[in-house]
Order: structure tokens, then C-alpha cells, then sequence
């Protein structure tokens, strides 16, 4: 084989292996560690937590959410949910916060819709929104809260 067909063999495999070798990227913009802006954030019916940090771990459909705070009673706040994005119910097991299923679906890059339900009836739509430079996240909630009020919250993060 001449010199010119063994660089162009050798460039044809580094480009066939390569992708195979390398990690791929997970770019959501949601990826990382979001902590709320209590003074911006509208809590209704209230009362609004004394701190809340999220933590969500997202590739392609894979959702992975981690939610710690205190309450505005001062007892500590854990939960997570494990979902797909993908517009089917997912349960949501050891949750005390009247739901017990999620489904989520895609609006583009920045946003995501979700669907908490009840016995199969919606209660709450959330609405999450990533800012286009990555650094802040909304969410949106309304619906009815565990005790039948109307819930109607605005949630503003910053990404840590």
C-alpha cells in the first residue's frame, strides 16, 4: 500500500473509532445544581420554604430529579423522582405531596412540561423554563396542592 492509501485507511478508522471512545456530552441545560431565589419566588397559598435546592441529572429521556430543603416549619425537605420525558406516567413512590404519578414532554431545549396526577386525574401543571445562557431556571405550578387549595406558584433558581 502506498504512503497517501495508508494515511487515508489510518484516518478512516481514528473517525470510526473515535466516536465509540469517547464519552458522549450531555448538554441539557438543566444538568446541575439549581438553588431557589426566595425573595423572587411567589409561593400561593404559601408558605414558601425556608430553602430549596434542586439537583436534576437528565440524558435524552432519562430524568433523575433530587430536591432537598427545609420546610418553612424548619423540618427537613427530601425527595426524588425518576421519570422519562417522554409523555407517559411515571409513579412516584414515597412522595407525601399529593401525587403519586408524573408525566413530562419536551417543548424544545429550555422547556419542559409536566403533568402531576393523582389516582390518573392531573393536579398539578408545571411549567420549567431554562434561561437561554443556562444560569436560571423557572418553574411554574399550577393546580391544586395536597390539601385541595389552589396552587398557583412562580419559582425562580439559580444554577450553582
Amino acid at each position: 500500500m502506498n504512503r497517501l492509501a495508508c494515511t487515508i485507511a489510518l484516518a478512516a478508522l481514528v473517525a470510526a473509532v473515535l466516536p465509540v471512545s469517547l464519552p458522549a456530552q450531555n448538554t441539557d441545560p438543566i444538568n446541575g445544581t439549581w438553588k431557589l431565589k426566595l425573595a423572587k419566588s411567589k409561593f400561593n397559598p404559601g408558605p414558601a420554604p425556608q430553602s430549596m435546592t434542586r439537583k436534576y441529572e437528565v440524558s435524552g429521556d432519562d430524568f433523575k430529579l433530587t430536591t432537598d430543603g427545609i420546610s418553612a416549619e424548619g423540618k427537613p425537605i427530601h425527595f426524588g423522582i425518576k421519570a422519562k420525558i417522554d409523555g407517559k406516567d411515571y409513579p412516584t413512590p414515597g412522595l407525601s405531596s399529593g401525587f403519586d404519578s408524573i408525566a413530562m414532554t419536551r417543548v424544545d431545549a429550555y422547556t419542559t412540561k409536566s403533568v402531576q396526577k393523582k389516582a390518573g386525574k392531573p393536579v398539578v401543571y408545571v411549567t420549567r423554563k431554562v434561561a437561554k445562557n443556562g444560569k436560571s431556571m423557572t418553574l411554574e405550578f399550577q393546580g391544586t396542592d395536597d390539601k385541595g387549595a389552589k396552587l398557583d406558584d412562580v419559582q425562580f433558581y439559580d444554577k450553582q
